[in-house]
C-alpha cells in the first residue's frame, strides 16, 4: 500500500483463497484510495507504531496493516465482531457480514451515477453483467424515477414555484 504516492493506492494482488490467488486475472489491480481513507490509514500507522513499541519483543512483523496487539493476523471472527461494533454504532444494525460491504459499495456508487462499467472495473468483474445482475441493488426504489419524471413534466406541485 502506497500512502505517500499521488494518487495513494492499494494493490490487489492476492486473495485469501486456496492457493492465495485472486478469483480472476482482472481482480489483480491497483485502486486509488479516497483522501479520507488515506488520512485515516496514516493515523492508523502512527497508532500501530505505538502498539509495536508497547509489544516490544513480542511483536511479530508480517507487513500487515491491521493486526492483533502482537502484530499477528486478525482471525475472521475478530474482524466480524469489529465490523458489527462499527455498524451498530453507525446505526445501521449489528448483524452485518464482511461480504455485505461489497454488496453495499456497488449500489452506493450506482446511486452516485457511476457507470456500471466503471463499477465493474473497481470491483474486479470481468464484465459489467455480473455487477449489474448480482451486485447492483438499487438503494432508492425505482419508483422514485417515475415521480421525478412526472415532477419534471408537470411541475413539483408547489404553488409558489
Amino acid at each position: 500500500m502506497d500512502l505517500d504516492g499521488t494518487p495513494s493506492a492499494i494493490s490487489v494482488l492476492r486473495a485469501d483463497r486456496v492457493g492465495g490467488d485472486t478469483k480472476t486475472k482482472k481482480s489483480r489491480r491497483a485502486l486509488a484510495l479516497p483522501a479520507l481513507v488515506v488520512e485515516e490509514l496514516k493515523r492508523h500507522r502512527v497508532r500501530q507504531a505505538t502498539q509495536r513499541l508497547a509489544a516490544g519483543e513480542a511483536w511479530q512483523e508480517h507487513g500487515l496493516v491491521f493486526t492483533r496487539d502482537d502484530g499477528t493476523m486478525l482471525d475472521p471472527m475478530r474482524v466480524l465482531r469489529g465490523l458489527r461494533v462499527i455498524t451498530g454504532k453507525a446505526g445501521i444494525g449489528g448483524r452485518w457480514k464482511v461480504r455485505e460491504l461489497r454488496h453495499s459499495f456497488v449500489p452506493i456508487l450506482s446511486d452516485g451515477n457511476v457507470s456500471v462499467e466503471r463499477i465493474a472495473d473497481l470491483v474486479g468483474h470481468p464484465t459489467p453483467g455480473t455487477t449489474q445482475t448480482v451486485y447492483r441493488h438499487q438503494i432508492r426504489p425505482i419508483i422514485v424515477h417515475g415521480a421525478e419524471a412526472m415532477d419534471a413534466v408537470f411541475g413539483s406541485g408547489d404553488p409558489s414555484g
